[in-house]
């Protein structure tokens, strides 16, 4: 048989898909339900992101990479003034990029916002996607669609695709993901199979303690919480079959008053904080964790440069 005359096989794709939304559209959530792993943190809190954390999708056809970034936002501190940064940056290197819009929340300011900032971006195919579909009823789902719809004409800016998905309730995620891949340039795969995400691990270890010490906190203080991995050493003297990595880490705030409210009254927070944290990070790198953390003040770090600097932005 002629090659002409043989099944045209397609080709694989591979390439970088962009989820934005303002803070807490659920863009974290459904980075972690397309990897199938936990690879970006998620809390309520705004601004939980601060990193750009790759997750990695495999597929026969196609490896779709993701970029989950922070929240676009009006920033009122020099850190938010970076992360807008960040996620500017990203907008301009990936394929396409997916407008996260809860549908339990009217659109709003924040959402304007950033779809003004999106239709400037002419080139990269734009999906919005519709997050947290299991928390309204179909008309709600209904109006929020169209409403998507008429923001894209007012603002010009023609939707490859609108999607509604649920990451919590497994609705439509595999079918966002064949829908994005037609989007991708043709390619070999860019990681090798089996990465989940290219984050140093302990950059993700950080992050893992970061969420458990958002937990619970005060409004005021989520903002103020970096945390630092200073170093991840094994145990010396163990026996091979039982190894045991010793993990040193600082969680840093901005003033003193703060130290005693991630502590918690003879150390309690900050000993919950270290259990759950613990479990994450043993299941993320798989082997036994003595996490050892300390609480520091950082005075005003999100507005002082040098101190962004030394706390990785």
């Amino acid at each position: 048989m002629d090659r002409a005359s043989s099944p045209s096989q397609a080709p694989h794709r591979a390439g970088f898909a962009c989820f934005v939304g303002r803070p807490n559209a659920g863009k974290s959530t459904l980075t972690n339900a397309l990897v199938g792993t936990k690879v970006a943190i998620t809390s309520n809190r705004p601004q939980t992101t601060r990193h750009t954390v790759r997750g990695i999708v495999h597929r026969p056809d196609a490896q779709l990479v993701l970029v989950d970034t922070p929240g676009l936002h009006k920033p009122r501190t020099l850190l938010g003034e970076r992360l807008n940064d960040v996620v500017r940056t990203t907008w301009a290197e990936v394929d396409v990029i997916g407008f996260c819009l809860p549908a339990d929340q009217k659109l709003g300011p924040g959402d304007r916002y950033i779809a003004t900032e999106l239709a400037g971006i002419k080139k990269t195919p734009k999906v919005a996607i519709v997050t947290k579909t299991d928390l309204v009823d179909s008309k709600a789902l209904a109006e929020q669609l169209i409403a998507i719809h008429q923001l894209g004409e007012e603002l010009g800016i023609e939707w490859a695709e609108i999607i509604p998905v649920s990451a919590v309730g497994d609705k439509q995620v595999s079918l966002l993901a064949d829908l994005l891949v037609p989007m991708l340039p043709e390619s070999p795969p860019l990681y090798p199979e089996g990465d989940l995400t290219d984050e140093p691990e302990q950059i993700m270890v950080a992050e893992l303690i970061r969420e458990a010490a958002l937990e619970g906190v005060r409004d005021e203080l989520p903002h103020s919480i970096a945390v630092v991995v200073e170093e991840m050493l094994p145990r010396e003297d163990r026996p091979a079959n039982k190894p045991l990595l010793d993990i040193h880490a600082n969680v840093y705030i901005e003033r003193p008053s703060q130290k005693g409210i991630i502590i918690g009254p003879k150390g309690s927070r900050l000993k919950e904080v270290g259990m759950k944290s613990r479990k994450h990070i043993e299941a993320l790198l798989g082997t036994p964790v003595y996490l050892d953390l300390h609480v520091k003040v950082a005075k005003d770090w999100q507005r002082d440069p040098k101190q962004l600097r030394k706390l990785g932005f």
